[in-house]
């Protein structure tokens, strides 16, 4: 089932990521695009790597992203791939 949210581009499906935000119409989540920017890319560059999504959904993300702080932390958290599962080659990165 499809909860829309307060924010424009912004839903919840229960049948994707078990309900974890993510952008209207696509399987991406808003922690995607937040550790996209976090890694240093500005918003308006993170569409040349997911060439799916518009710049008003980058916002929006980030937007959402702002006032759940705490709630997409975890979802990255609990998502991290653990130190000792990263290849050598990329784990500096």
């Amino acid at each position: 089932m499809v909860q829309t949210t307060a924010y424009r581009y912004i839903v919840r499906d229960d049948e994707i990521l078990h309900g974890e935000p993510i952008i209207q119409g696509t399987r991406t989540p808003v922690r995607a695009i937040v550790e996209t920017w976090r890694m240093g890319m500005a918003p308006e560059e993170i569409p040349k790597g997911m060439p799916h999504l518009s710049l008003g959904q980058i916002f929006g993300a980030l937007t959402y992203y702002s006032d759940h702080q705490d709630e997409i932390n975890q979802y990255i958290e609990k998502n991290r791939i653990p130190d000792e599962l990263l290849d050598p080659l990329v784990k500096d990165l």
